[in-house]
């Protein structure tokens, strides 16, 4: 559930396509709520969650003793640090309703507007494997990937291929904080929707073309 500074309600369901415990079920939805505002160019956000467990893991209050939940908690740190102000409370279930009436697709009974419309994605959140110290380690490599260096996606490629970030400071923060949504497979990199779609990233030249293509046919009349 994602409240505006106005009180205006905005519900999303997912449904996960992998069989999991109840904490990895929670480290997604926090993941996925995370990686929807960032999308959005939120800064500043409230995180309020009925897992006590997740909540703490995350606050270093408590640490992480079972493997499988160890890259998800790292991924979630490294997400939050993306956020100018954030903060992250926990509250009991009796206080999460609405969100606790989404995940089991039951929002009539604690939405106000039983009509409101409610997206529902399939999805998995694949957390990546990173040292949580690599942002401050300075790695001296060289690219050889044949794109320009002035293409956009290259900074990105070269850090998730050689850990290698811009000299600059502002530059060395937005790479590292957008990496985690980007994958690099087969000399072509792709970007990670919220609902799981691996996008393939375009340059220059070929997002001209796309356009062109695009609007000689059925969409030429827009």
């Amino acid at each position: 559930m994602f409240v505006t500074p106005e009180g205006d309600i905005l519900p999303y369901s997912f449904t996960l396509t992998k069989c999991c415990s109840n904490n990895v079920a929670e480290y997604q939805a926090l993941i996925l709520g995370l990686e929807m505002e960032m999308d959005v160019k939120t800064t500043r956000l409230e995180v309020f969650g009925d897992s006590k467990l997740i909540i703490n893991q995350v606050l270093l209050h408590y640490d992480v003793k079972k493997p499988k939940l160890i890259h998800y908690c790292k991924y979630a740190k490294r997400l939050l640090g993306w956020f100018d102000h954030i903060s992250i409370t926990h509250i009991p279930r009796n206080e999460n309703k609405q969100a606790d009436a989404l995940a089991k697709l039951a929002t009539a009974l604690a939405l106000p507007d039983p009509e409101i419309k409610i997206p529902i994605c399939q999805t998995w959140v694949i957390p990546p494997n990173f040292d949580e110290d690599e942002i401050e380690e300075e790695v001296n490599a060289i690219s050889v990937f044949e794109i320009e260096r002035e293409d956009w996606r290259q900074p990105i490629i070269d850090y998730i291929e050689h850990g290698k970030l811009p000299n600059d400071p502002r530059h060395r923060t937005e790479i590292w904080r957008r990496t985690p949504r980007f994958v690099y497979y087969k000399n072509t990199l792709y970007r990670r929707s919220f609902d799981g779609l691996l996008l393939r990233c375009l340059d220059d030249k070929e997002t001209a073309k796309a356009f062109e293509e695009a609007h000689s046919g059925i969409c030429g009349a827009h």
